[in-house]
């Protein structure tokens, strides 16, 4: 079994910081791709930036220049460190991990539970 657990959302004022960490647990093989989503009410899920295991990175556009995703491979975490945040930044904030459970098996994608962010005055 695997779980993805969140820490690191709140309530924070526009301009400010909060940083987002994700730890996978359980007995796997190993783990690919390390990312972040978030889906704001109303609207769908999107991508906020992702990690693979050779170390390249993404960011969306929105997150260039305010947003760092970062991993620890040897602790199966993932960080995002959000920094000059906007109001427009509000949301549910979802770990993903793409995971090859055993050696033999197909990857898949596993997710946290969510953690919210707010930004507002």
């Amino acid at each position: 079994q695997v779980q993805l657990v969140e820490s690191g959302g709140g309530l924070v004022q526009p301009g400010g910081s909060l940083r987002l960490s994700c730890a996978a647990a359980g007995n796997f093989f190993s783990i690919t791709t390390m990312g972040w989503y978030r889906q704001a009410p109303g609207k769908e899920r999107e991508l906020v930036g992702s990690t693979t295991s050779s170390g390249s990175t993404n960011l969306a556009d929105s997150a260039k220049g305010r947003f760092t995703i970062s991993r620890d491979d040897a602790k199966n975490m993932v960080y995002l460190q959000m920094n000059s945040l906007k109001p427009e930044d509000t949301a549910v904030y979802y770990c993903n991990a793409r995971i090859k459970y055993r050696s033999w098996s197909t990857s898949r994608d596993y997710w946290g539970q969510g953690t919210q962010v707010t930004v507002s005055s």
